[in-house]
């Protein structure tokens, strides 16, 4: 148990430093910003550059452990919407909200640096080949369940094939599909190494600062369940489906329960506002998930 904590301890410490700066005015919301925007155009698609270039991906498909992981998603963004509309009378948007935010984990800010530092090199595969597909699925989803049959599939398409982590991620299998070396190729490697390596310490940071900005601006009974949902029943479906059920390897399970384990992720919020519907709840979710998530990713490491 102290050695999971002090696994965690770094990765929940830089992001409380980032919101001890916000609160002392010590940096705005602005560099926060511009902070996050790095992490998530140039710092992480340098990382999954980086790692799907030179990684050795497994021949056969892993569908028990994709399977294992998007089970859990429909569970508890089905059991979101419900209980949204059935206990607090939530209209159709407001309970998509809260269905993305109970099924969406924030990947980019938290389950990276926190896989990466509990599984190491090992993590590498399982944790991107699963980043490729959640993006892709979640916000999909979100989107036609908010807009129904007005939704335009084309206009997705469009919006998915211009994110910087797909693109990374189309790169880095190119490139490995045509054996570029690029461990060889010393500048560029360099530059890679660099960039690669301010990942993790900016991204931890930067949702150090939002934290702050998000706050508890809702009422905390519905997030606090999508919180329970989210940080509690997802990783715990996982577990049980890739341990037990597919009996899948145990650091792929490992990194599948963690990253169901992840908090709610900003793309809740970002969503919400996109729609103007149930915005502060996104954001109450996100902070109480956040926070919560230091006991309960404690307890599944």
């Amino acid at each position: 148990m102290f050695d999971a904590f002090l696994v965690v301890l770094p990765v929940f410490g830089v992001i409380g430093l980032g919101y001890v700066a916000r609160l002392a005015r010590y940096v705005t919301d602005r560099m926060g910003d511009g902070l996050s925007e790095y992490v998530n155009d140039i710092a992480i698609p340098f990382l999954i550059f980086q790692t799907l270039s030179s990684a050795r991906i497994p021949e056969a498909q892993p569908w028990g452990y994709w399977l294992s992981y998007f089970a859990g998603v429909a569970v508890v963004w089905s059991l979101a919407m419900w209980i949204a509309g059935r206990f607090f009378s939530y209209g159709h948007l407001p309970r998509v909200v809260a269905g993305f935010a109970a099924g969406q984990a924030n990947t980019v800010l938290v389950g990276i640096p926190l896989i990466l530092k509990a599984f190491g090199k090992a993590g590498e595969v399982p944790l991107f080949l699963l980043i490729a597909i959640h993006l892709p699925i979640t916000m999909t989803a979100a989107t036609v369940l908010a807009e129904g049959g007005q939704v335009r599939p084309m206009a997705i398409l469009s919006r998915l094939a211009r994110h910087p982590i797909l693109i990374a991620m189309a790169l880095g299998a190119a490139a490995r599909l045509v054996h570029l070396p690029v461990a060889e190729m010393g500048p560029v490697k360099s530059v890679l190494d660099m960039v690669a390596a301010s990942a993790v310490p900016c991204a931890l940071l930067s949702m150090g600062i939002a934290m702050r900005r998000y706050g508890l601006q809702a009422g905390i009974a519905l997030p606090s369940i999508v919180t329970a949902l989210k940080i509690v029943l997802h990783p715990l479906i996982v577990y049980v489906l890739a341990a037990k059920l597919f009996a899948i390897d145990p650091v792929w399970a490992g990194v599948a329960t963690l990253f169901a384990a992840c908090p709610c992720g900003i793309n809740a919020y970002l969503f919400a506002h996109k729609y103007k519907e149930a915005a502060d709840f996104a954001a109450t979710a996100i902070a109480l998930s956040t926070a919560a998530s230091v006991v309960t990713v404690t307890l599944w490491i």
